[in-house]
């Protein structure tokens, strides 16, 4: 089984219109630092990003941020995390960051937030990783999402065999518990977990 030690989270550079998504962006930033997880995440100082960051570090945690060198000026590097990854491409950011991780996590954000979700839950779907991928469905934030998706299902686009997996919560206090209930579920199979994380270092 493996632990819960470090989890990615997608989210925005931008506060967002409601204040709760910000207040969201603390307490999960707050519980990880509680519960000894290590945040990795997109490097920024901004929006949501900054928030989720700047809170783990207020209470104690430790965080890992990872950003390639061209959004250093547009998303306000934050120079006081734990580890500081500078990339030279997305794909480089994407690929380090799904390395780094036990698991992923988005909460609100833009097109960038739900571009890295879709593409993890991508390869999940065609068996490459069986990391926990979860939608924190905040105010309702990812509903019209999960409505296109279980369209998708209705329409037969997504197959039995070919499901899309993904967790939801509604709340952030979930969030860790679900985690962790994921985790413990997952078959013992390291050999074959380890090969489907060097397929994906290969892409």
């Amino acid at each position: 089984m493996r632990e819960l030690k470090n989890v990615c989270v997608y989210c925005g550079s931008a506060p967002g219109e409601r204040p709760l998504y910000l207040e969201a962006a603390e307490t999960l930033g707050r519980l990880f630092a509680t519960e000894g997880i290590r945040l990795v995440y997109g490097g920024g100082s901004v929006g949501l990003m900054g928030r989720l960051a700047r809170s783990v570090l207020d209470h104690g945690g430790a965080v890992t941020g990872i950003i390639p060198g061209f959004l250093e000026e547009r998303e306000k590097l934050f120079e006081d995390v734990t580890e500081l990854i500078v990339t030279a491409d997305m794909h480089e950011r994407k690929r380090t960051m799904f390395d780094r991780s036990d698991a992923f996590v988005a909460l609100p954000g833009g097109i960038g937030t739900l571009e890295e979700m879709v593409e993890m839950m991508t390869w999940a779907q065609l068996g490459q990783h069986a990391k926990p991928v979860l939608v924190a469905n905040i105010a309702g934030f990812w509903q019209p999402f999960l409505d296109l998706v279980e369209h998708m299902r209705g329409e037969a686009f997504i197959r039995k065999n070919a499901e899309v997996a993904y967790l939801v919560t509604q709340s952030v206090e979930e969030i860790v518990p679900v985690l962790r209930e994921a985790l413990a579920a997952e078959p013992e199979n390291g050999a074959r977990e380890a090969a489907k994380e060097e397929t994906i270092r290969r892409m």
